[in-house]
């Protein structure tokens, strides 16, 4: 064979291999646009409402965006397991610099924070509105009148936590009965005794839409024991920056202020009653387009 046939022809089969390999389907979970990895997990920790609001929102954007969102919810613990695995590729409710510290304690080096979304939010204890006390130093010589009970939220909860590790004995709380259960339990208990007049103690964290349900006041912390300012964050696995960087970049530039937070959490929770939260969050996008619009620019 002559030389030029030969490299005429390895020329053919390496352009024959070039086209085979621009034939070729994705990468299941990616798309043509780079690979970018397009099927998610968004990690949502049960009875938050800011981080259902927001993970519905971001389901919303992102599956106009082509990408399709599966929500998986849970409570704290296994979400940040399921973030460190892999198993959830993000979760938009991370608070610091207390709340979860002990998780990322735990998790910090297999979870990779995406950024701060919102720096206004704080942990309180909240009582009705006309109680008479006003800050939590008052509230152990006031027990009885509480019914000598604080009512709580779940046990796993970072709130929980910061109640049992600071809260309590720096106020000297530990005669009072600390009921953990649920935020759904917590919210029950607080309209019940809303309706008939009498008082109660709950664990809360602004913001919350039983603020703008029920007559309350948060108790004042004078000695700091709940922390400062909270920031709420986006945390992603290890690999989501990598595998869909298009939406990773979304979340790292994601902001929301308390009052549009709020706006979006009544839409869905005060002002409807039903658990389709697709077309409700649908209909706040469209009310609040630009500042949407600016989440993907």
């Amino acid at each position: 064979m002559k030389k030029n046939s030969r490299i005429a022809i390895a020329a053919l089969a390496a352009a024959s291999l070039i086209g085979l390999a621009g034939c070729a389907s994705p990468e299941a979970g990616s798309s043509a646009d780079g690979g970018e990895k397009k099927d998610l997990t968004l990690a949502v920790f049960n009875g938050w409402d800011e981080g259902v609001a927001t993970s519905w929102l971001w389901k919303t954007i992102l599956e106009e965006e082509g990408y399709s969102v599966e929500l998986e919810y849970a409570d704290p613990a296994p979400v940040f397991e399921g973030l460190s695995s892999g198993d959830y590729d993000f979760t938009t409710d991370v608070w610091l610099p207390k709340t979860h510290a002990a998780y990322l304690e735990t998790y910090g080096d297999d979870i990779v924070e995406l950024g701060a979304w919102n720096e206004e939010s704080k942990l309180t204890l909240a009582v009705n509105e006309d109680a008479p006390i006003d800050s939590i130093e008052e509230l152990a010589d006031n027990a009885d009148l509480f019914g000598n009970q604080i009512v709580g939220i779940e046990p796993g909860a970072g709130l929980t936590a910061a109640m049992e590790n600071d809260v309590i004995p720096t106020y000297g709380l530990d005669d009072m009965e600390f009921v953990t259960s649920s935020t759904a339990a917590m919210l029950t208990e607080l309209k019940s005794a809303t309706d008939k007049g009498e008082n109660v103690v709950v664990t809360l964290w602004e913001p919350h839409r039983a603020y703008a349900q029920f007559p309350l006041k948060n108790l004042e912390d004078p000695e700091g024991a709940f922390g400062s300012t909270e920031s709420l964050s986006s945390y992603g696995s290890t690999e989501f920056a990598e595998s869909s960087p298009k939406a990773a970049g979304y979340l790292e530039d994601f902001t929301m202020d308390s009052e549009t937070l709020m706006s979006l959490v009544k839409a869905m929770f005060i002002d409807y009653e039903g658990d389709d939260y697709a077309p409700v969050v649908e209909k706040w996008i469209e009310d609040n387009q630009e500042y949407v619009n600016g989440l993907t620019a």
